[in-house]
């Protein structure tokens, strides 16, 4: 039987299909136990919409491996960060045309402090220039950003830094 951290490293993100869970840092901890695996996930943020299909996704899949008891629990602390997404989830989110997010910000604990103003400048995913634009701070998924490069003309989603 392949192991229950093997199958569940497989299961794609309903939202980012090119990339599986382990590879965006969703997968936190699979522990297989006599007759019982118990899978740990931390959504992108609270309430993400697509948290109940990688439930849904990670019991069928390890149910159709053979595991009968199947357990996912949603952790939510320490809370999810982009930097937790592996090096080649980066490198498949631009191939799709996705431009990934830089380091995540540090900030303290406490209220989180307002920014106005210009953000970071974001490569084009397609071209590699800098000279993009925000065209919307939400884009298909809140934790998408939508941009456009002012070199190729094209636009792009970018995974905003979280």
């Amino acid at each position: 039987m392949v192991s229950a951290r093997a199958v569940a490293e497989t299961v794609t993100d309903p939202e980012l299909p090119m990339l599986t869970l382990a590879e965006l840092g969703v997968l936190r901890d699979v522990r297989e136990e006599p007759g019982r695996v118990e899978v740990t996930i931390t959504p992108t943020y609270t309430g993400c919409p697509a948290v109940d299909a990688m439930r849904a996704d990670l019991r069928r899949r390890l149910a159709d491996a053979g595991y009968a008891e199947v357990e996912v629990r949603t952790v939510l602390d320490p809370p999810w960060t982009t930097d937790w997404i592996s090096e080649p989830g980066r490198r498949k989110l631009r191939e799709a045309g996705i431009a990934p997010p830089g380091p995540a910000p540090r900030r303290a604990s406490g209220p989180v402090p307002l920014t106005l103003g210009p953000t970071r400048r974001v490569p084009c995913p397609r071209c590699g220039s800098s000279d993009t634009v925000e065209l919307s701070r939400f884009g298909a998924t809140a934790c998408k950003s939508l941009r456009r490069c002012e070199s190729c003309r094209e636009p792009f989603e970018h995974f905003k830094e979280i």
